[in-house]
């Protein structure tokens, strides 16, 4: 539907983690410089593990094995809302997986990320995309 109407937006995030336990972390390009995990919207006919590959090849120059990523968590629901500047509004419904053992030289790609940092877990920003820090929370419940 096109109008005033809110829409639904499928997108998808990663969890990656490389060899010393630290998740890669976006400081995207936006007003509120927040930092998040590297992911994005589907595009018309992708799974959801291809949206993963292709954001973070995209946005941060890696590689993904799409058989290397595991389903975390979906994440929607009215917590999801989001009314953009410009007035629209959609549902965020977040596809979340995650991969260990992520090696490769990071390096910002694209226009949507200003930097890149491989965190510990223990020391997350406080600036973080609520969805992108309730999958990182998620994956600690499940691998600790």
């Amino acid at each position: 539907m096109i109008g005033p109407r809110p829409i639904i937006l499928n997108g998808c995030c990663g969890v990656l983690l490389n060899k010393r336990g630290e998740v890669l972390l976006q400081e995207r390009n936006e007003p509120a410089r927040r930092w998040g995990l590297p992911g994005g919207l589907m595009e018309m006919g992708e799974t959801t593990q291809q949206t993963v590959v292709r954001e973070v090849r995209e946005e941060s120059g890696l590689e993904l094995d799409p058989e290397d990523l595991h389903l975390l968590n979906v994440y929607s629901g009215p917590d999801h809302h989001v009314v953009a500047p410009n007035g629209d509004e959609f549902f965020n419904v977040v596809i979340a997986y995650y991969a260990r053992g992520i090696d490769g030289a990071v390096r910002v790609s694209d226009g949507e990320s200003l930097a890149y940092a491989w965190v510990p877990l223990t020391s997350l920003p406080a600036n973080m995309v609520a969805t992108h820090l309730q999958a990182i929370n998620d994956y600690l419940k499940l691998h600790q």
